[in-house]
């Protein structure tokens, strides 16, 4: 089998989704860029199938224009590989993405605005603040382009009444970046209890930004 420990490590990052309660039951996907045939493209989890059920040949193999080119798999790549295939063509450095449902961040999303700097660690997704994507209809490329558009200079954001999405040079990565979207969510939801909270300024978030090319470093 091709890409097998590729595969393994989807399956792996797959259950961590649940056992972190990152993202519950079935929802949130995940994917790794990678290579089959000499045709560039990315492995990504299959539709519809709990977590702790996957084997090695349930994950898809998608080349880049759309088409599913893995002959051992029979099922269905995850609903929203659109936007897997997309964070792959427009930014280089993704080498993985992790989608997930994770409360906090889903709640967030739900009122369709950007997380401003009420916190530095903010500028671990790559920005002043943090994006969040126009609501479109799961699976569609209309989300698709608006994933894209929220990801502008980011490596992560949320999706309206949807969620969120981060990608990061490996599984590792992005994973812990996820986790970190869901908490400063939380943080958040916490702050907003307690009123309007200090919002940090423009000038200060660009130093932060800086110093955070070293943090992601370590």
């Amino acid at each position: 089998m091709k890409n097998l420990e590729q595969r393994k490590q989807i399956i792996e990052y797959s259950l961590k989704l649940n056992s972190t309660n990152l993202s519950p039951l079935r929802s949130g996907n995940i994917s790794l860029r990678s290579e089959e045939n000499s045709t560039d493209g990315y492995l990504i989890t299959p539709s519809g199938k709990k977590y702790e059920t996957l084997k090695p040949e349930d994950i898809v193999f998608m080349n880049l224009n759309d088409d599913a080119q893995d002959n051992v798999s029979i099922n269905k790549p995850s609903s929203e590989w659109k936007f897997h295939r997309d964070i792959y063509l427009n930014k280089r450095d993704a080498e993985a993405i992790v989608h997930a449902h994770s409360p906090h961040a889903t709640a967030v999303s739900s009122h369709g605005k950007s997380i401003p700097p009420f916190h530095y660690m903010i500028a671990l997704a790559g920005g002043e603040d943090i994006k969040c994507a126009e609501y479109a209809t799961f699976g569609t490329e209309e989300l698709s382009k608006n994933v894209i558009k929220a990801l502008e200079n980011r490596s992560a954001c949320l999706m309206s009444n949807h969620g969120q999405v981060a990608f990061g040079k490996n599984l590792d990565q992005a994973f812990e970046l996820a986790q970190e979207i869901e908490n400063i969510c939380h943080q958040y939801t916490i702050a907003l209890k307690l009123g309007e909270p200090k919002i940090l300024s423009l000038e200060e978030m660009n130093k932060v930004l800086e110093k955070a090319k070293d943090y992601k470093k370590g």
